[in-house]
């Protein structure tokens, strides 16, 4: 199976998944590397890491299908299997998702179906919920909504800040997601409706 990470910026779970697939955590080749920043750090890891790298900038291009059909040319060549999502911060359109219906994991740093958007973790905090952590979840045409894989919780300290419980979180982020991403691997991932069943 071969697997398109897409990152917009510094990479840490981009990084987990590549500590993951040389422990033997994930058995699949990380093929490519997908961006929309120029420059991001991911790209530094994807380079460090051995793994061709693709930029494409929305800015170069008149529109959005545009800008995605460049961005699935590169998938369908480098026969892509998986698409993951880690820190992404582009929506995909229907005509994307539908290409990879069901083949394409995202996570968030919050417990979904609570503080979905771009603020999860300082959405979470100013809430006041005394505990959160991260959800890794299929990837449908609404928001944050797919079917939930994996969660993990993580407590909010009295004093944590939002940097403090980003760190939190992200730990469990680099637990979680190389987890599930294996266990698409393994298919043993089924979607009952709203639900995943893990087999």
């Amino acid at each position: 199976m071969r697997i398109a990470v897409f990152c917009s910026g510094s990479g840490t779970n981009l990084e987990a998944m590549v500590n993951a697939q040389k422990r033997g955590d994930i058995k699949a080749e990380i093929a490519l590397v997908v961006s929309d920043v120029a420059g991001c750090f991911a790209l530094k890891r994807a380079e460090k890491a051995g793994i061709k790298a693709l930029v494409v900038e929305r800015k170069k291009f008149s529109s959005g299908k545009e800008f995605e059909s460049e961005i699935l040319k590169s998938l369908q060549k480098e026969k892509v299997d998986l698409v993951v999502l880690a820190g992404y911060m582009r929506l995909l359109s229907a005509d994307f998702i539908k290409e990879y219906r069901n083949k394409i994991l995202n996570i968030h740093p919050a417990l979904l179906p609570s503080f979905k958007g771009t603020h999860g973790i300082k959405d979470a905090l100013e809430y006041g919920v005394k505990i959160t952590g991260p959800t890794v979840h299929f990837v449908t045409e609404d928001m944050d909504a797919g079917p939930i894989i994996l969660q993990s919780a993580v407590t909010v300290a009295e004093d944590d800040t939002e940097e403090t419980l980003a760190e939190s979180i992200h730990k469990e982020e680099h637990k979680i997601y190389p987890r599930a991403v294996q266990l698409f691997i393994e298919g043993r991932l089924k979607i009952e409706g709203s639900r995943v069943r893990i087999l």
